[in-house]
């Protein structure tokens, strides 16, 4: 176990069947991985040969993280498909949640830490609430809509709270959706649910998946999919 000033903890693991030096970026610092023969004084020599590479993608990791805990307070600008999030401290006693004219309106007590977790996660609990209620909605008879025009058979739409996934496609052509989907701009969540419509066709993510895929989205399907790789679910 070591401690750089640039990558932070960088902890050494011998491994019989490892046959390189292997390196695994953490947001704290680095697990290397080492070959029986290799000492960490060779690993050092391949981490600084690469020290600059690292430091780009250990950035890039912690930006993704800090992205996925979306912090609201009165500063924040969250907008959701449906609705904008505008909180406020004010003189009350509790925590208060209403949707009027597109905005969801958060009221909370004048003196509050914001970036509590446990305030956050009231926060969370009641911007999911909403969420949830505007997907179940809007999205089922926007999929089934999307079915009828490209001609694909669904036998079910759900909306869950899934934060692994956007959403999933069954065997039965059942179609799960994620209630935060919400956070996507429209295009986007077309994306997820033509994805999904897809799968009742290709089970698979083969070359006859993305040719569906491509029908679909006029060939955009790639262009979509790197887009969506910039959002992220709130952890």
């Amino acid at each position: 176990m070591r401690s750089d000033p640039e990558l932070g903890t960088i902890e050494f693991v011998h491994n019989e069947r490892s046959k390189h030096i292997r390196v695994r970026i953490l947001p704290s610092g680095l697990k290397v991985t080492l070959p029986l023969k290799a000492s960490e004084e060779e690993a050092m020599k391949f981490i600084n040969s690469i020290r600059n590479k690292l430091i780009q993608k250990q950035e890039k990791l912690e930006q993704g993280l800090q992205k996925s805990n979306i912090l609201i307070d009165e500063k924040s600008q969250l907008q959701t498909l449906t609705f904008t999030v505008a909180a406020k401290a004010c003189e009350r006693k509790n925590i208060y949640f209403s949707l009027k004219n597109s905005t969801l309106h958060i009221e909370f007590p004048v003196g509050s830490d914001c970036t509590n977790a446990q305030t956050q996660e009231h926060f969370w609990n009641g911007i999911s609430y909403f969420m949830r209620k505007e997907a179940k909605r809007l999205l089922p008879d926007r999929t089934r809509h999307l079915a009828g025009t490209f001609g694909f058979e669904v036998t079910d739409v759900k909306i869950q709270s899934s934060k692994s996934r956007w959403g999933s496609c069954s065997g039965l052509k059942s179609i799960n959706l994620s209630l935060y989907l919400m956070l996507l701009p429209a295009h986007l969540v077309d994306y997820v649910i033509l994805h999904e419509l897809c799968h009742t066709k290709e089970m698979n993510h083969g070359p006859k998946f993305w040719k569906w895929m491509d029908k679909v989205t006029n060939d955009k399907s790639k262009g979509y999919r790197a887009e969506l790789k910039k959002y992220h679910m709130p952890s």
